[in-house]
C-alpha cells in the first residue's frame, strides 16, 4: 500500500477505529491481495518496491536484499506477513516465538509528542501458527526468528525454524550464562543475533557469547520518543564498535524520516528495523529511504535512449498534423473514398456531423501531441538515467498502443494511414528497446524529512494517480462504446439527429467515427497509462523534470479536448463534466507536488 492511498484514502477512516482492528484490516487486506493471482504484481505496480542491488546487506552466509527491516511488533499475528515482504523489506523480524500461542493484547500507547509506542509483550503467535505462515507466505527475503523460552524450547524452536531462510535473535534476558551450550547448539542452524535494549547495552557483557553470535540487535527504549531513540541508538553503536568490533549491527526503531535512517546507517547500522513510527508515517518509508540512499550514487548515461526519443518525436509530429487537418478539411480523400461520400455532401446533409468528427479528432491530435511530450521526457530524463521505471512505462504504453490499432478492425474501417504510422513508428521502439534491456537503476530522491512539502507532494501524487487512471478508464470506456453504440445521448443531442437516420444516409459514415473513436480511445488508454506510472513510479523529490512533463505534457490534451468543445458548441455539462474533474484534478496535481518535485525544503 502506497504513501498515497494510506494518508489520502485508508488513514482517515481507520483512525477512527480501535488500533487492533485497523491493523488487522490492513494486513489482512495486504495479505488477501498478494494471495489472489498477479496480486504479488499489483502490489508492485502501485508500490514500486525495488531496492538496488548496491544496497544489498551479506553477513555471512546470508544475503539480505534491502538494509531496512520491519519489526516483528508491527505484525505479531504474522496476518499480514505474506503482504509485507512484497513492500521492499530487506528482512522481517518474526517474534517473539514461544512454543504456545499467546492472544493477550496490549494497546499501543501515543506519547506526548504523537510517536505510536508499540509494546514489546502480547500477542504471539506461537510456533504451530508461525510454521503455518512462513509455509503460507512463502517469504521473499530473509527472516529474524526472534526465539523465546526456556533452553529446551529454544532448541525445539531452533530446530522447527532449521528450513527456513533466516537468521535467530534471542533477548539477552533469556540467554542461560550457565549453559552457554545452547547458543552452540543453535549456532550450527543459523547465525545468531542478541538483542539488547539501547540504554541497557553498557551494563550488559557480551565478551563470553561472541564465539557463537554474529551481531547485536539494539532496541528501541519503550515510552521515549523518535528522537531520543535515534540519539541512543547511536551511543549504542559507537560503544558496540568500541568493546565488540567484529560483531554486526542491527537497530529496531528510532527512524520515522529518511534523514533517521542515513544517520543510523552513517554510525554504523548494517539493518534496520522500522517499528512503531511505520505505522504514522506509512508504508512508503522503506522506499524513501533506499532512494535517500541512492541519491549520492553517481549515474551514467545509458544507450537507446535517442530511440525512444524519436519514437516520442514522431508521434508529436503525427499529433501536430492530425491537428492542423483537425482544423481545416477534418476528412482526408480515402475517408470521402470510404464512405463514397464528398465532404460537401456531408456539410449540405448535417454540418454538425463533421464538427462532431473535428471534435474526436481533435482531442485524438492533442492527445497524441501529449503522448509525445511525456515519451519525449521520459526518454531524455528517465531512460538516459538508466531508470529502470522510465523504460517500463515507454515499453507498456506503447506495446498497449501498437495493439490499439487492432481496434479499428472491430470498427469496420482500417485506414492506411495509421498503419503507415505504425510502421514509421515501430523501428524507433524495437531499437530502444533492444537498446536499454540491460538497464536497471533504482530512483533515488531528495527528501529527508516529512515535512508539509512531503505531505502535499503525498497528495499531489494522489492527483496524478487518480488523473491517470481516470484517462485509462475513459479511454476503455470510449473505445468500448465505439464497439457498441458509438454514439451517447448527448452526441445525439447535438447531432440533432437519430443513429438510423445517420447509417440510412450513409451506411459507411458510422463506421468512420467508430475508427475515429477507437484511436482517440486507444490513444487515450495508452497515455493514461504513460501518466499512472510516472505518477506512480517516478514522484521522487527532486525531479523538476516530472512536473514540467505533467505541465508541459498535459496541456496540449486538455487545450485541445475543451477548445474544441467550445469551438463546435457542444458544451453539454454533463458531457464535459469528465473533462472538468481529470482538469481539476491536473491542476491539483501541479499545486499540491510542486514544492516537493521541485526538491524544495527537503532536507
Amino acid at each position: 500500500m502506497p504513501d498515497w492511498s494510506y494518508h489520502v484514502i485508508f488513514k482517515p477512516f481507520l483512525s477512527k477505529w480501535s488500533p487492533e482492528v485497523s491493523r488487522e484490516f490492513i494486513h489482512q487486506s495486504m495479505n488477501r491481495i498478494a494471495s489472489l493471482p498477479g496480486g504479488q504484481h499489483l502490489i508492485h505496480f502501485l508500490g514500486r518496491e525495488e531496492v538496488s542491488d548496491e544496497l544489498m546487506v551479506k553477513i555471512e552466509d546470508i544475503t539480505f536484499p534491502g538494509c531496512v527491516g520491519l519489526s516483528s511488533k508491527i505484525d505479531p499475528r504474522l496476518t499480514g506477513l505474506k503482504g509485507f515482504s512484497h513492500l521492499g523489506f530487506g528482512c522481517i523480524e518474526i517474534g517473539p516465538i514461544t512454543k504456545e500461542p499467546s492472544e493477550e493484547y496490549t494497546k499501543p500507547t501515543r506519547l506526548q509528542n504523537g510517536n505510536i509506542a508499540l509494546p514489546e509483550q502480547g500477542e504471539r503467535a506461537g510456533l504451530a501458527k508461525t510454521l503455518q505462515r512462513l509455509e503460507d507466505s512463502k517469504l521473499v527475503q530473509p527472516a529474524m526468528f526472534q526465539l523465546s523460552g526456556t533452553n529446551v524450547e529454544l532448541i525445539e524452536i531452533a530446530r522447527a525454524l532449521k528450513p527456513y531462510n533466516g537468521v535467530y535473535e534471542i533477548d539477552y534476558n533469556e540467554i542461560d550464562f550457565t549453559n552457554i551450550d545452547i547458543l552452540r547448539s543453535i549456532r550450527e542452524w543459523k547465525s545468531i543475533y542478541v538483542r539488547v535494549p539501547g540504554n541497557q547495552i553498557e551494563k550488559v557483557d557480551l565478551h563470553s557469547i561472541i564465539p557463537y553470535i554474529t551481531g547485536v540487535v539494539i532496541d528501541e527504549v519503550q515510552g521515549l520518543d523518535t528522537l531520543a531513540n535515534l540519539a541512543i541508538h547511536k551511543e549504542a553503536m559507537t560503544y558496540c564498535q568500541n568493546e565488540y568490533p567484529s560483531l554486526r549491527l542491527a537497530t529496531v526503531g528510532g527512524v520515522k524520516e529518511p534523514d533517521n535512517a542515513i544517520q543510523l546507517f552513517n554510525h554504523g547500522a548494517d539493518l534496520l528495523f522500522l517499528s512503531g513510527e511505520y505505522v504514522e508515517v506509512g508504508p512508503g518509508l522503506p522506499k524513501r529511504i533506499y532512494e535517500a540512499i541512492n541519491d549520492s550514487a553517481f549515474q551514467e548515461e545509458s544507450r537507446g535512449w535517442k530511440d525512444y526519443f524519436l519514437f516520442g518525436l514522431f508521434i508529436m509530429i503525427g499529433g501536430l498534423i492530425a491537428l492542423v487537418l483537425s482544423l481545416t478539411s477534418i476528412v482526408l480523400p480515402y475517408d470521402e473514398s470510404f464512405m463514397q461520400l464528398p465532404r460537401e455532401e456531408l456539410l449540405l446533409f448535417n454540418e454538425r456531423l463533421l464538427w462532431f468528427m473535428a471534435h474526436d479528432r481533435m482531442t485524438l491530435a492533442g492527445t497524441m501531441i501529449s503522448g509525445g511530450i511525456v515519451y519525449m521526457t521520459l526518454s531524455y530524463y528517465g531512460v538516459k538515467n538508466g531508470l529502470l521505471w522510465a523504460k517500463q512505462a515507454i515499453d507498456i504504453a506503447a506495446i498497449i498502443g501498437f495493439l490499439g490499432i487492432l481496434l479499428f478492425i472491430g470498427y469496420g474501417y482500417f485506414d492506411w494511414l495509421h498503419l503507415l504510422f505504425w510502421i514509421v513508428l515501430l523501428p524507433f521502439y524495437l531499437r530502444g528497446y533492444v537498446k536499454t534491456k540491460g538497464i536497471k537503476r533504482t530512483p533515488k530522491s531528495r527528501n529527508r524529512r516529512n515535512n508539509l512539502a512531503w505531505r502535499k507532494g503525498v497528495m499531489g501524487q494522489f492527483c496524478f494517480v487518480m488523473l491517470g487512471f481516470s484517462f485509462v478508464l475513459g479511454g476503455v470506456i470510449i473505445s468500448g462504446i465505439g464497439v457498441t453504440g458509438v454514439f451517447v445521448p448527448t452526441d445525439l443531442q447535438y447531432i440533432c439527429m437519430p443513429a438510423d437516420l445517420i447509417h440510412s444516409f450513409n451506411d459507411r459514415l458510422i463506421s468512420v467515427i467508430a475508427h475515429d473513436r477507437a484511436g482517440f480511445g486507444g490513444a487515450m488508454i495508452s497515455v493514461g497509462l504513460l501518466v499512472l506510472m510516472s505518477a506512480l513510479w517516478g514522484f521522487q523529490s527532486g525531479n523538476t523534470w516530472l512536473w514540467w512533463m505533467f505541465l508541459i505534457g498535459g496541456l496540449p490534451a486538455f487545450v485541445a479536448g475543451i477548445y474544441v468543445h467550445i469551438m463546435i458548441g457542444y458544451t453539454t455539462f454533463i458531457h464535459l463534466l469528465p473533462a472538468y474533474i481529470a482538469l481539476a484534478l491536473f491542476f491539483g496535481g501541479l499545486y499540491f507536488s510542486k514544492s516537493y518535485l521541485m526538491g524544495k525544503y527537503s532536507y
